[in-house]
């Protein structure tokens, strides 16, 4: 197999206290706990994307961009698999079934909000795969990129999301598609089609974290001066965190 230089993760065992939140967050099976400590288990696996930095409350995941294997994304495939058949019947180590009718955490479950009265939605397709690049709706549009779950959790997630002017939604899923392809896409339509807003919007399972990840690397890719905002849904229908994070215009 012929090495490359890319992006890669780097664990520092001295700060890692072995909590598992990186192993359960990387999606793509590359980090294990290992004697107690967070372990790059093969760089095959690893897509550089970091959906694990995010996560790790100790700081013990970096970026290093060095020589090493190529990501296999059908040795990831494989192990995933493996994996799945020894663990939870979804496949998803970072999340658990839930029957969530009548109570969320041994506490009454909040009322959800009033969903909106008709769809606020003004874009088709709406998959990021399937949307076409230089779609006229997407010039200087205000792009809303959301986890495919979301509206589901999310009652009012067009009167909340949607609603507004220039308001165009993409939907995809960080862990079963192909978050790289889309990173690089995303990153395309933002320059192409001279955007300056995007929302993000992901569920609070870790799994999810791969949309803000692939989000960032597209608006830091694209070239522009960008506002992204992120938007946590929780699984009991409300939205449990918000945060904005701004790129520099290059040049």
């Amino acid at each position: 197999m012929t090495r490359v230089v890319r992006q890669i993760i780097k664990i520092d065992e001295d700060k890692c206290d072995g909590c598992g939140i990186c192993a359960d967050a990387c999606h793509e099976g590359a980090i294990a706990m290992i004697d107690g400590k967070a372990k790059l288990v093969s760089e095959t696996y690893c897509d550089g994307l970091g959906d694990c930095i995010g996560e790790c409350p100790r700081g013990a995941i970096t970026f290093e961009e060095r020589e090493a294997d190529p990501y296999d994304e059908e040795a990831v495939k494989k192990h995933m698999a493996g994996r799945a058949a020894a663990e939870l019947p979804c496949g998803c180590p970072g999340s658990m079934a839930r029957d969530l009718t009548n109570e969320i955490f041994g506490q009454q479950r909040p009322a959800p909000p009033q969903p909106a009265k008709g769809s606020a939605l003004a874009n088709w397709p709406v998959q990021i795969r399937l949307v076409p690049e230089n779609a006229p709706y997407l010039k200087k549009a205000n792009l809303v990129v959301a986890a495919d779950c979301t509206p589901f959790a999310y009652p009012s997630f067009h009167e909340t999301f949607l609603a507004g002017d220039k308001k165009i939604c993409l939907v995809g899923c960080p862990k079963l598609d192909d978050a790289q392809a889309y990173a690089e896409k995303l990153a395309r339509i933002i320059s192409f089609n001279e955007i300056d807003r995007v929302t993000a919007v992901r569920m609070e399972v870790p799994c999810c974290g791969g949309l803000t990840r692939l989000l960032e690397k597209a608006c830091g890719e694209s070239g522009r001066g960008v506002e992204l905002k992120i938007f946590t849904i929780g699984v009991s229908g409300d939205i449990i965190d918000r945060e904005t994070v701004r790129f520099k215009k290059a040049g």
